[in-house]
Formats: C-alpha cells, sequence, structure tokens
C-alpha cells in the first residue's frame, strides 16, 4: 500500500508543479514525472484488487476497477473543460485565479483526498506481506504446462497488440476528419464512444467471465477486434465510424477484465504485483506506440494505419487461441441464442 501512497503523492504534487510551468521543456518533464507517479499506482492498486479476491469474484472486481478507472480518464477532459471556461474565480480576499490554474489546483485535492482515502479505508493483505521476497520473474516460455509461451507473457503480447490497435485512431483527426467531411465534434463523439462501451461493459463482461469462464472472453474479444479494425479504414460515413469504434469497445471490454483475471488466477499469494504488472505495462507501451505508428503510417494511405492494426489483432488472436488455456474450475457453459 506505501507504494500507491508514494505514487498519489508524486501525482499530487505533479499536478500543482503545471501551474508554474513555463516552458515546453518543463512541461515535458513534469507529465514524465506524472507519468512514473501513475507507474507507482495503477499496477500496484490492481495487484491489490487481485489479492482481496477470490476465483469466483475476480473478474467482477477487475471490471468494477477499471470501469471507475475509465469514468475518470473520460470525465477529466470534461471536467477540465468546464472549469477553465468557468473562470477566472474570485476567493474571499480579493485574490483571483485563473480558470487554467483552477484546473490543476482542483487535481491536486483529488489526488490529496484519494491519498487520504487509501490511508484510512485500505491495507495490505496478509498474504503481500508474508510473499514479498518471493521470485518476481516472468517466464517467457511456459514451464509448467503444454504450450510453448507463458500464458502471462502471451497476455500481456495480446494485450499490446490490443492496445496499439485501438490507439491508431488518436493522432490522425485531421486525415480522419477530411475523409468523412465532418467536423471535430463528429470526432470527438467517436473518440469517445470506445471509453462509453468500456465504462458500460467491463463490470458485465468481468462478472460473466466469472461464471462461464476467462478464456472465452478473451479469444472471441480478440477476434471481434479484427473487422472492428480493418472496418475503419475503409468506410465513409461518421456514423459507420462511430459503429466500428463502438464494436471495438465492446471489443476491448471483453479482453481487457478477463485478461487480468486469468492473469490474477495464475499469480500466486504476494506475486500479483509481478504478475499483473505485465498487462498494465503492455497496455501502456500500446497506448503510445498506437499513435506512433498510425501517424508513422497514414502517409502511405488512409487505411494503411489500420491494416496494420488488423495484422496485429490476427497474431494476437493466434497466441491467446493456442497459447491460453481455462484458469477457473466448474465453469457454465456459455449460453448461445436457441438455447432454452
Amino acid at each position: 500500500m506505501s507504494i500507491i501512497l508514494i505514487g498519489l503523492a508524486g501525482l499530487a504534487a505533479t499536478n500543482l508543479t503545471y501551474v508554474f510551468a513555463d516552458s515546453y521543456l518543463s512541461l515535458v518533464a513534469i507529465r514524465s514525472l506524472q507519468g512514473l507517479s501513475v507507474a507507482f499506482i495503477v499496477p500496484t492498486s490492481i495487484a491489490l484488487v487481485n489479492e482481496l479476491a477470490t476465483s469466483q469474484d475476480r473478474g467482477g472486481n477487475m471490471g468494477v476497477y477499471n470501469t471507475f478507472r475509465l469514468v475518470g480518464f473520460g470525465a477529466g477532459p470534461v471536467a477540465a473543460g468546464a472549469v477553465v471556461n468557468l473562470g477566472p474565480y474570485s476567493l474571499p480576499g480579493g485574490p483571483t485565479i485563473s480558470g487554467f490554474d483552477a484546473v490543476f489546483y482542483v487535481a491536486t485535492a483529488a489526488a490529496l483526498t484519494s491519498y487520504a482515502l487509501v490511508t484510512v479505508l485500505v491495507s495490505d493483505p496478509d498474504a503481500t506481506v508474508a510473499n514479498a521476497a518471493a521470485d518476481l520473474s516472468i517466464p517467457v516460455f511456459d514451464r509448467r504446462g503444454p504450450n510453448l509461451l507463458d500464458p502471462v507473457f502471451t497476455l500481456g503480447v495480446a494485450t499490446l497488440f490490443l492496445a496499439a490497435a485501438i490507439a491508431l485512431f488518436a493522432t490522425i483527426q485531421p486525415q480522419v476528419n477530411d475523409r468523412l467531411s465532418q467536423g471535430s465534434t463528429w470526432f470527438g463523439v467517436q473518440y469517445a464512444a470506445f471509453i462509453l462501451a468500456q465504462v458500460l461493459l467491463q463490470t458485465p463482461v468481468g462478472r460473466a467471465c466469472d461464471r462461464y469462464g476467462r478464456r472465452p472472453f478473451i479469444v472471441v474479444g480478440m477476434f471481434l477486434l479484427i473487422p472492428t479494425t480493418l472496418v475503419q479504414g475503409f468506410v465513409t460515413t461518421s456514423e459507420l465510424m462511430l459503429a466500428a469504434r463502438l464494436a471495438q469497445g465492446i471489443a476491448g471490454a471483453m479482453v481487457f477484465a478477463p485478461s487480468l483475471a486469468l492473469a490474477g488466477d495464475l499469480a500466486g499469494e504476494g506475486e500479483s504485483g509481478s504478475k499483473l504488472s505485465v498487462l498494465t505495462m503492455a497496455f501502456g507501451f500500446g497506448i503510445a506506440v498506437g499513435p506512433l505508428l498510425s501517424g508513422a503510417l497514414v502517409g502511405y494511405g488512409f487505411a494503411t494505419p489500420f491494416v496494420f492494426g488488423t495484422v496485429l489483432a490476427a497474431l494476437g488472436t493466434v497466441l491467446v487461441y493456442t497459447q491460453i488455456e481455462e484458469t477457473l474450475e466448474g465453469t457454465q457453459p456459455v449460453p448461445v441464442l436457441g438455447d432454452d
């Protein structure tokens, strides 16, 4: 838990320093330190969620955690825009602060509130302390099962490919708007559609994978990622792009929580951080790589980034289908249309 508190303290400090940034380089430095703080928070908090869960509720707990994380991710820009537009603000005694500065004061207060909540309400499970000196290495090859690759490593690679595929859209707004003859509002709605699907489906999918197993959702989600990524390179209307982004969000929701739950099933007591950090690291790396790929490839044609993302999705699908085994015992058969 102390690692989470270090991250939250760092986040509060970096949020506040934005008020004093006066150059591009200072902003880059602050963003880097902010990212470092988040690196202390996210893997550790997911590991804590896993340690407090059982195999019967792990998927649902991961879904709830991811839902709140995505709500914050989506609500942050909206709240910041509202605070900026409503500024400046007059304080008691006469001084005023701009809307820009107020945004970062609010963000600092939010981080400090989180620090207080974690301090008062959260504690480490006994198993975490007892196994702190356990082997934390992550094998590439499967040492105990019949497959070639270690399942956690495989999930990490698949998560990397998934994150890169969904992030292709982020940096090509001018090309998307020009192709679809639309404005920035339409692009914003399409971008947010993925997050909306995630928010609505993470918890239900997580709870469903506690009943029907992790593997079916991961495999189907990765398979669905293939057409939903490819079609974005060929649609010609704003409405179809919106539908494609929503469908891609459904694909992502089917993979994220079940993948974390499966990795959590495989983690021994006190090993959740080392296992689950593979997935969080892969996701963050994919989110960074995806926009770089789309920016570099879009010059070869609008569809090229999405075709490349489709290849990644296909490779990820093959990996999870061939290298991942079900970890949940006593699962129920997945219902299909037409079943009584």
